[in-house]
């Protein structure tokens, strides 16, 4: 054992969930107990007696479910997930309940499936695959382009966006990105910092790789799609709320946008991450979405590769470990930490 152990209820937890966790508990020993349900305030007193619950990015970690768990025995929130826009993090201080999250797992693993979508939008990939398999070979309707020479704007140069960079590098496209704090290793790259209305008028590719704060909820809304040129390509692989789903119809509609790739869709929770295959689809403006031939949605898999899962879960119970021993985690999430509006 790696020191002193606790009791840890899992939600959210799938199939994939407990193998890496099973896996990289070995190295740590405490009691691990899944729960398949999302954290909430119909499921809190499921954690009753558990010092530690471990949420997932839809669970609900509002005033209340706070609140309850505190008053059953809980003193550490260990997220498995890099954002905590879910969490109170106001009542969590006043709590003084602990915290923690995963900041960063595999970068590449974001940056590669962003690239996977531009690639599969451009090229038709998703249309072509459904063709062939129904006996159609005609290559109508999927004209694509040379990506070499194309700009593109990286909105958000953090560890996704350099990736994104370095690979779109390699494909010589005219790099632009916004990010208030820019990377020396893009500048060397040749990536060229400017405002976000220079960059959403200029670049064929607009991709996301920004923060959800109050500051970029909605940042690409309707005034910023209308700025984009006719036709411009967006791919959203960072949080559903940078954008406003229903300008993003509009302009789609119009023409102004010509095509779109989602990993992640603002209204998702109770979406994504499941089986619904066997229900109508109760959310309209999803389903429009899904009626374009010029959009491409995936269910929030970008993050979904061993590695990441592997980095996921030792950094999660590296969290757990810390709080079990009373040490102080480098990954604990502080009211300062949000950014303000």
């Amino acid at each position: 054992m790696a020191g002193p152990t606790t009791r840890v209820a899992v939600f959210s937890a799938k199939r994939y969930d407990r193998t890496f966790l099973t896996a990289a508990n070995a190295a740590h020993g405490h009691e691990l107990v899944f729960l398949e349900p999302r954290l909430g305030a119909e499921t809190v007193a499921l954690a009753a007696g558990f010092p530690v619950v471990c949420p997932f990015v839809h669970d609900d970690l509002d005033d209340a479910v706070l609140r309850a768990l505190h008053a059953q025995g809980t003193r550490a929130v260990a997220l498995r997930c890099a954002g905590y826009n879910h969490v109170d993090l106001d009542t969590a201080a006043a709590l003084d309940l602990v915290v923690t999250r995963v900041p960063a797992y595999s970068p590449h693993a974001v940056a590669e499936h962003t690239i996977g979508l531009m690639l599969s939008l451009n090229r038709k990939i998703h249309r072509a695959y459904a063709r062939v398999r129904e006996g159609n070979f005609a290559l109508e309707g999927l004209l694509g382009f040379d990506l070499k020479d194309r700009t593109v704007g990286i909105v958000g140069t953090g560890k996704i966006g350099t990736v994104v960079t370095r690979i779109l590098h390699g494909f010589e496209c005219r790099l632009l990105a916004f990010d208030p704090m820019p990377s020396p290793e893009c500048e060397r790259l040749g990536v060229r910092y400017v405002p976000l209305p220079e960059l959403l008028a200029a670049a064929d590719v607009v991709t996301l790789h920004c923060p959800l704060t109050p500051a970029t909820r909605h940042l690409i809304d309707g005034a910023a799609l209308a700025r984009m040129r006719t036709g411009a390509m967006l791919i959203n692989t960072g949080r559903g709320a940078l954008i406003d789903t229903l300008a993003v119809i509009a302009a789609l509609k119009s023409g102004q946008l010509g095509a779109l790739a989602l990993d992640v869709y603002e209204e998702e929770e109770g979406l994504f991450f499941e089986d619904l295959s066997e229900r109508v689809l109760q959310d309209d403006v999803l389903a429009r979405l899904l009626t374009f031939p010029n959009v491409l949605v995936t269910a929030h898999q970008a993050f979904f590769t061993r590695e990441a899962l592997m980095a996921i879960a030792e950094t999660t119970l590296a969290n757990v470990s810390d709080f079990a021993a009373g040490r102080p985690s480098p990954n604990r999430v502080r009211r300062e930490d949000v950014t303000p509006g």
